[in-house]
């Protein structure tokens, strides 16, 4: 599980994370992979285009390659989505006082799951979402494409399970519990 910094107590948390889910604004969601190239990039555009302005999805890294893989941008590509306009960065980014403020912050690779990470800006629920890293597959390029189409598959109906949710019914920590589960699914 990811395990972020304490900026404050639980209480005052719990309040914060109430009044975000009665505020009707757009939830800003960090996905964090330790090389930010692939699954984090990936889930990024998943995000935006299926956010529809509700959500905004970016990506980080807790040690960035400082490039996107190709198939990367090739898979979304293929799924219709933009494919420029990312990069691959530190979560140190998303750190800083300028950074958006964070709703989410959801990990998809077993590593940064594991890593101690900064205090976010808002000091957003958590949650570890973990995938296999495409990146990683070995064999011939239908075999690696397959790989980046399946990975994008379990993002893209985690994402969708995530904006579904009836966010403004939910409390803080119901919320919480069920971001948490759909990493399970």
């Amino acid at each position: 599980m990811l395990r972020a910094q304490r900026g404050g107590s639980d209480e005052i948390r719990r309040l914060l994370l109430t009044s975000l889910v009665m505020s009707g604004k757009t939830y800003n969601v960090l996905f964090i992979c330790t090389g930010n190239s692939a699954r984090s990039i990936m889930a990024e555009g998943l995000t935006n285009f299926l956010g529809k302005g509700r959500f905004r999805g970016y990506s980080a890294g807790s040690h960035p390659k400082g490039q996107v893989h190709p198939l990367a941008l090739a898979t979304l590509e293929g799924l219709g989505l933009p494919s420029s306009g990312y990069r691959s960065k530190s979560w140190e980014e998303f750190a800083r006082s300028e950074a958006p403020p964070l709703d989410f912050a959801i990990t998809v690779c077993d590593n940064a799951a594991g890593e101690i990470c900064p205090v976010w800006p808002g000091q957003p629920m958590t949650a570890h979402w973990g995938v296999p890293d495409p990146a990683a597959v070995e064999g011939t390029p239908e075999v690696q494409k397959k790989a980046f189409a399946d990975v994008a598959y379990t993002l893209n109906r985690r994402i969708e399970l995530m904006l579904s949710l009836p966010i403004a019914r939910l409390d803080a920590v119901a919320l919480q519990r069920v971001v948490r589960d759909i990493g399970k699914k």
